[in-house]
């Protein structure tokens, strides 16, 4: 028996070994981490419970039934992030280099499809260089098997991609369609083209950063959620998301002990708003200052500026915020945050997730580039997505909300459950200077009667009061009082059901 021991406990100091000490040595001199070393720093200690940790593959191609290390290129299994559930799988660079082979997707597959059944989020640490060629379509299979549970999984358990390494090719489309991806600067690059064939085949010289780099791809093509500055930072911000997500789209949102009293009021948001309709301010002041022991998780931070996206906790249960941000554009609209935020939404929605929204919106961004870029498809993606949501939606407009961006930002019209306004905001269809050239276009020529319109205007609309008579606002609140009057919207909301007309699916404007 102690043999048999003895033979067990050297199998698995051969699978922990992955590509062998020479590799790992490789792998740490590029600053990056082994794939069990990244488990072992994102799940709790001792939490992990390892799958197939003996499977090897099973190509006889190219000499390869002579080189069959256990556990073909990728560590899974599953553990706990501060006690939930959570599966995983880490691709092993150190083992033919992370290629993806019939049987190391096959290892994937079967955590995705246990964390369907068992109702826990997936979380994939993505350190590959590829399909493996020596296996073909074997391995392009292996690939369309992974997507197609990605698909399913979508809206029902989150998938987090944590890409640490090249992620090339096809691979790339597996990330690409879980719900957050963070990358770590300098080490980590996702192009569905390489370099080499970018040159060849257009003849455009690009390094591997410039083409598919976290700063790319965090700024430029808003592909990743998220950059850090190494695997270490990238594990313990990964660990820290997971605390505000739930677990499936049935579990409702985590909650947690909180030290901060609902009823706090902030008498420095009173004077928040400049006096000066142009003047700037940061709304991320107001989020901070809102939020559950000023906690702020944010969500594409570096990706069109002009809107924040991400979650904050109200007496200790997670809240997804959407904000107009004054500080950049005067917080226009335009297509990427439209596509930006509409996401955000739709994540949010489809894991019963309440939405909380900060407006401050002069309208839409104008342009022969916005236009032609789209810019009414993108910004319908945004009404869509909030019309759409049945969770608990509370607004709140701190100065602007013109036109048809006041009724995309989360209106009443829209559905939204609370809809609050600041004294200070300004609900109309435009600012009073455009409105007055519109309205008394004949008197023009007359500075002082243009000046007298456009004082009437603003009397008349630059106002919260109009939309409050109306009933599309429901309360003008004292700025201080923001984070009482949100706490106790969302407490009542609590139990909210609200379901859509029966459909298949709905055609989301793409």
């Amino acid at each position: 028996m102690k043999d048999i021991l003895q033979e067990l406990e050297n199998r698995r100091q051969e699978a922990r070994l992955g590509g062998g000490a020479a590799r790992i040595e490789a792998q740490h001199k590029r600053g990056k981490l082994t794939a069990r070393e990244r488990i072992e720093l994102l799940l709790d200690e001792g939490s992990f419970e390892e799958f197939d940790m003996f499977v090897a593959h099973r190509c006889t191609d190219f000499g390869m039934e002579k080189n069959r290390p256990y556990g073909d290129g990728v560590v899974t299994g599953w553990g706990t992030i501060n006690g939930r559930q959570v599966y995983v799988f880490s691709q092993d660079f150190t083992v033919l280099g992370g290629s993806v082979s019939a049987t190391h997707a096959q290892k994937i597959c079967k955590i995705m499809d246990m964390a369907m059944q068992n109702g826990a989020p997936v979380i994939g640490i993505n350190d590959s260089g590829g399909a493996r060629i020596q296996e073909g379509v074997d391995s392009l299979a292996g690939y369309g098997e992974v997507f197609q549970r990605n698909i399913e999984a979508s809206g029902v358990v989150p998938q987090i991609s944590l890409v640490m390494g090249p992620c090339a090719g096809g691979a790339v489309y597996s990330p690409a369609m879980t719900d957050f991806i963070f990358m770590v600067r300098d080490t980590s690059y996702m192009f569905v083209t390489g370099p080499d064939v970018v040159k060849t085949v257009t003849n455009e010289v690009v390094s591997a950063e410039d083409l598919g780099g976290a700063s790319t791809h965090t700024r430029k093509s808003s592909v990743a959620d998220g950059a850090f500055e190494n695997d270490v930072e990238a594990l313990a911000e990964l660990r820290r998301l997971v605390d505000f997500l739930p677990l499936n789209n049935r579990a409702g949102v985590p909650v947690r002990p909180f030290f901060d009293t609902p009823d706090r009021v902030e008498p420095s948001l009173d004077t928040l708003v400049p006096d000066n309709p142009n003047m700037p301010y940061d709304m991320k002041e107001l989020i901070l200052k809102v939020a559950d022991e000023g906690d702020f998780y944010e969500i594409q931070e570096d990706f069109a500026r002009n809107i924040i996206t991400g979650f904050i906790r109200l007496e200790g249960r997670s809240v997804g915020v959407v904000a107009n941000q004054p500080m950049v554009l005067a917080g226009c609209l335009d297509i990427d945050s439209s596509r930006k935020a509409a996401r955000f939404v739709r994540f949010c929605d489809a894991f019963e997730i309440p939405i909380l929204t900060f407006v401050d919106v002069p309208g839409f961004l104008p342009g022969t580039g916005q236009e032609h870029g789209g810019g009414i498809k993108h910004g319908a993606k945004l009404l869509f997505a909030y019309g759409e949501a049945t969770v608990p939606k509370v607004t709140v407009i701190t100065r602007k909300a013109y036109g048809g961006a006041y009724d995309v930002m989360s209106s009443k019209h829209l559905r939204a459950d609370f809809n609050y306004a600041w004294p200070s905001a300004e609900i109309a269809v435009m600012g009073a200077k455009g409105a007055t050239e519109i309205i008394h276009r004949a008197d023009l020529g007359d500075p002082e009667k243009i000046a007298a319109h456009t004082k009437n205007y603003e009397d008349r609309f630059a106002n919260p009061f109009v939309a409050a008579e109306r009933g599309f606002i429901d309360e003008v609140i004292q700025p201080r009082s923001t984070r009482v009057r949100v706490c106790r919207a969302f407490a009542s909301l609590r139990n909210k059901k609200r379901a859509l007309p029966w459909k298949k699916h709905d055609n989301i404007p793409l």
